[in-house]
């Protein structure tokens, strides 16, 4: 096996198991930061072995008996002779276990549960939380996570390595959380999730209007998080996502170039990913609690999701899930979208209104999305003069290359009028 042979067949093991591989060794020898460099390290050897002797039966198992061994020469090193060095050391010298045993039933959810809790522990900032997550358990290496956020490597790894430093000077146990500590901790982790999400589905900045790698990281570590904690905003959160991806095969046209909700070809969506999303918020809804942030927006997501054209969108009811949502989470954010959601029902002088009152009390400056929502009502009402100048308020805020062609193009349609 070439060595370019053997990297691809590392990167895929990594990819699909390295937080089962992370979660066994931190299990294994209790140090959550030790877990994550003896992983790094069995990779490294795996990259020089299998282009040598080929990939093994048990790849996954592989990686984690060459961990183990590293742990050993770990403590080892440091001269460490207490009984847990002893544990270990009989461990090993028994016969080596098979990839069922490593990996056993009773163990990897635990596991892998654990690893999501610590990567988003809320003693870490939300810039180390999501690389740490991307790192070690969505199994993205640095160039990966730097690419998709569009900063430089070493910025990502000074990100990774000071979260680590974190944990390991605020003691976090490789552990999950009491029962009673989960609801509290486990929004925390919700967070990251859903803001990894969202900069797939909307970048923030570079040449491309959506990460899909990024959105479709985050679908799967909410299913993840689905088996191992099926709670009612954990099921919003991934009907929410669902959702909102059904709509991504026909947010841009051939050319690349973005298309809004309303113009877009319905017939593209993906029906599949909307059965998901609505089969998953009826379950939120079924445990009779009431929804969340995410399951509101879950809601919002699927009135569009049935609409079978722009024009049968119940804007109504979107009007008021914007309001309980503006209740529960007050955000400017949310403001700007009920104002959306108000010019369809009342009209854009109305919708105008609530943007004006935003703006005049210094929400979201400094954000293109205010102007963007400001310049297309002004269209709406024939003031073009306002429109335009709003638009190019817009442009000079945006730093996505794909939505700034979009806003020239709106200004470049205002011109020709």
């Amino acid at each position: 096996m070439s060595s370019n042979e053997a990297r691809d067949a590392v990167e895929a093991v990594w990819r699909s198991e390295s937080a089962r591989i992370v979660g066994a060794l931190a299990r294994y020898t209790g140090d959550f930061t030790l877990a994550e460099d003896l992983a790094q390290e069995a990779l490294a050897e795996a990259l020089v072995s299998w282009s040598v002797s080929g990939v093994p039966t048990e790849p996954a198992g592989w990686l984690l008996t060459a961990g183990r061994r590293r742990a050993i020469d770990s403590f080892r090193r440091r001269a460490v002779r207490d009984e847990k060095y002893a544990l270990l050391a009989r461990d090993l010298s028994e016969e080596e276990p098979g990839v069922d045993t490593l990996f056993s039933p009773d163990s990897i959810n635990d596991d892998v549960l654990a690893l999501m809790f610590i990567s988003c522990h809320p003693v870490l900032s939300k810039e180390a939380r999501i690389a740490l997550t991307l790192r070690v358990v969505g199994g993205m290496g640095t160039e990966e996570i730097a690419k998709a956020f569009l900063v430089p490597v070493p910025t990502i790894q000074a990100r990774i390595t000071r979260a680590k430093k974190t944990l390991a000077a605020a003691r976090i146990p490789f552990a999950v959380p009491d029962p009673q500590e989960i609801p509290a901790r486990l929004g925390s982790v919700l967070q990251v999730v859903y803001l990894i999400f969202t900069e797939g589905s909307f970048a923030s900045a570079g040449d491309s209007w959506m990460r899909l790698e990024l959105a479709n990281e985050a679908r799967r570590l909410a299913r993840v998080l689905v088996r191992l904690t099926p709670e009612p905003e954990v099921f919003s959160l991934l009907a929410l996502m669902e959702l909102t991806a059904a709509r991504f095969p026909a947010r841009l046209d051939a050319n690349g170039r973005p298309v809004l909700l309303e113009d877009q070809d319905r017939r593209r969506w993906d029906k599949s990913a909307i059965r998901r999303g609505r089969a998953a918020l009826s379950t939120a809804v079924a445990a009779g609690r009431g929804l969340g942030a995410y399951g509101l927006q879950a809601s919002i997501a699927e009135c569009h999701a049935v609409a079978r054209a722009a024009a049968e969108t119940d804007w109504q009811w979107i009007v008021i899930l914007y309001e309980a949502l503006g209740r529960l989470t007050p955000s400017p954010v949310i403001e700007l979208n009920r104002a959306v959601a108000v010019a369809m029902v009342s009209g854009p002088l109305a919708g105008l209104q609530l943007v004006d009152s935003l703006a005049s009390r210094g929400e979201l400056r400094g954000s293109h999305l205010l102007p963007t929502v400001r310049g297309e009502l002004l269209t709406r009402l024939g003031r073009h003069t306002e429109a335009k100048e709003a638009l190019l308020e817009a442009l000079d805020l945006c730093s996505n290359a794909a939505e700034r062609i979009a806003l020239e193009r709106k200004i470049a349609e205002l011109a020709d009028e």
